[in-house]
């Protein structure tokens, strides 16, 4: 599927002081040079095999975007969830979420902006039961959106955005991200779709001191929106390769229904 149009994008349930955020996420990429493939020849072989395969030659080159998705998330159980998310992977993210709590909505946002994170969700707009904000939930959420680049490939060509070879089959982002550079590392098959994506992200799951641990996303399944072929499938967390992942690491299935590039 091509999605097409550049149309004003409509901001969803947030409150009144994150629309300025909202509108500087998803603000158009000027100016938007076509993509070429030979302005990847210098990169890591892993790097160009994806970007490649990620962006048809002629594609402008944008570097935001915003998302629809639905899925699952494990409150407990595991809960359904649709969200649309403003992604800019060099700037920030606001991800807007309604999840459905006991057959009762619960809306909130995730967001990272300017080095500041924060999450909020209300039940039914009146009770809040998650909020968090600080230096520890901004420096977790600042590695949350690099992460998130597989969506925006266009972001990974930006001249700050550096690369470090692994192997054959991995290759590392150097993303500045507040006052730090954040690593994710891609894992990129012969096609060049990318089917993992590993970064350490700060957090204090399990009731834990906060401290630093990988958090990874396995991908699968492709879509192409825009000129950009991007994986619509996803199931992320924490414990990858353990145990822990099964019993209750892996806490998010998400399904990418759209991506406007921006």
């Amino acid at each position: 599927m091509t999605a097409t149009g550049r149309d004003t994008v409509d901001a969803p349930r947030l409150p009144a002081r994150l629309m300025p955020d909202w509108q500087g996420l998803t603000r158009p990429t000027v100016p938007a040079h076509p993509f070429d493939p030979t302005m990847v020849e210098h990169l890591p072989e892993p790097a160009r095999r994806w970007l490649r395969h990620a962006i048809r030659p002629g594609t402008p080159l944008r570097r935001s975007a915003v998302l629809r998705q639905h899925g699952e998330i494990r409150l407990g159980a595991w809960r359904r969830f649709e969200a649309v998310q403003a992604l800019a992977p060099l700037d920030g993210f606001i991800w807007a979420a309604t999840t459905h709590l006991y057959g009762l909505p619960v809306h909130g946002f995730d967001r990272y902006r300017h080095g500041t994170g924060q999450l909020r969700h209300r039940l039914l707009d009146l009770v809040t039961v998650a909020s968090a904000t600080g230096p520890d939930v901004s420096r977790s959420a600042a590695a949350r959106h690099t992460g998130e680049i597989v969506w925006v490939p266009a972001a990974a060509l930006a001249p700050e955005v550096g690369w470090q070879a692994v192997d054959d089959d991995h290759v590392a982002l150097r993303i500045p991200c507040g006052d730090r550079v954040c690593e994710p590392t891609l894992t990129v098959s012969a096609s060049g779709a990318v089917t993992r994506v590993t970064i350490p992200r700060w957090t204090n799951v399990g009731g834990a001191p906060w401290r630093e641990e990988p958090f990874t996303a396995l991908l699968h399944d492709e879509r192409t929106f825009d000129g950009y072929t991007v994986p619509v499938h996803a199931t992320a967390g924490w414990g990858y390769g353990t145990d822990r992942w099964d019993d209750g690491g892996a806490f998010i299935r998400q399904v990418i229904d759209s991506v406007r590039h921006l």
